[in-house]
């Protein structure tokens, strides 16, 4: 199925969303989930699988895509957003948690971006949405992603989202880099994928950076995060309190007059 091609539109700063403009008759899909707004004339309809067929494809291509979907973690169904009316309409697809949103021109990547699971959020309509396998593996059991990563494929555009900050290289052909095992967002099929000892026992157990680094080996594009979901969750988790003793950061005096003044503000005042 031919590509829409889409205008769009990145904004924000720490918690960004795209609005993606669509002619009369054309159509973006969207993660379940990802709406932000639309205007009166875009309709919406929820596909089983990922609607890169626009309908078509039959009964068992929509079941493999959907199949496909379901191995990466993702819902059984997209939407689909189409214009139905006779002039241009928008529609704006939200970030998940803090982070920056990534644009991607598939068709200037020879059709094809591997991406980390849960990481896409809305393409063009034709944008196929697939599966790729980690073959070797110390990448699958190491790598920080599993063996199951996304798969982009078409001629369109799709946006996916990081955390953090995201930076790009392109890396020369033999040129390589080591990057945390969480902070791959994204890299061209030509790129080298493979796990790597960090080599000394002491910096393995106290480093505070895990027993492997990822190691990419060029020629090709990679997309890297400051700061992987992954890691925020943990940090979240390990500032929650653990007991049902409610512990807080303040303390002694300062606890109590924060406590204090708290209660008098939900209180009110009884006189």
């Amino acid at each position: 199925m031919a590509m829409d091609v889409v205008d769009y539109e990145i904004k924000g700063a720490e918690m960004q969303f795209v609005e993606v403009e669509l002619d009369p008759g054309e159509a973006a899909i969207g993660e379940a989930g990802s709406l932000f707004f639309m205007d009166g004339s875009i309709d919406m309809d929820a596909v089983f699988g990922d609607g890169s067929s626009g309908g078509g494809g039959g009964f068992f291509g929509k079941l493999l895509g959907a199949g496909k979907r379901l191995i990466t973690g993702e819902s059984l169904f997209t939407t689909v957003y189409s214009n139905k009316g006779s002039s241009k309409a928008r529609v704006a697809f939200g970030a998940p948690y803090p982070g920056k949103i990534i644009a991607m021109d598939l068709k200037q990547m020879g059709g094809m971006v591997i991406c980390q699971r849960d990481s896409f959020l809305c393409a063009a309509r034709g944008v196929s949405i697939g599966i790729h396998f980690q073959q070797k593996l110390g990448v699958g059991f190491f790598g920080g992603e599993g063996f199951i990563m996304q798969k982009l494929e078409g001629d369109g555009l799709a946006f996916v989202h990081s955390g953090g900050t995201v930076l790009k290289r392109t890396l020369l052909p033999g040129q390589t880099l080591l990057v945390d095992t969480g902070c791959l967002v994204a890299h061209t099929p030509n790129v080298n994928f493979e796990i790597q000892y960090v080599g000394k026992i002491k910096t393995a157990l106290f480093g505070g950076e895990g027993l492997f680094l990822a190691k990419l080996t060029g020629p090709g594009d990679v997309w890297l995060q400051s700061l992987p979901f992954s890691r925020l969750a943990s940090r979240i988790f390990a500032a929650a309190p653990q007991t049902g003793g409610g512990r807080t950061e303040q303390g002694g005096f300062g606890g109590l007059a924060a406590g204090g003044l708290l209660g008098g503000i939900l209180g009110g005042d009884d006189e």
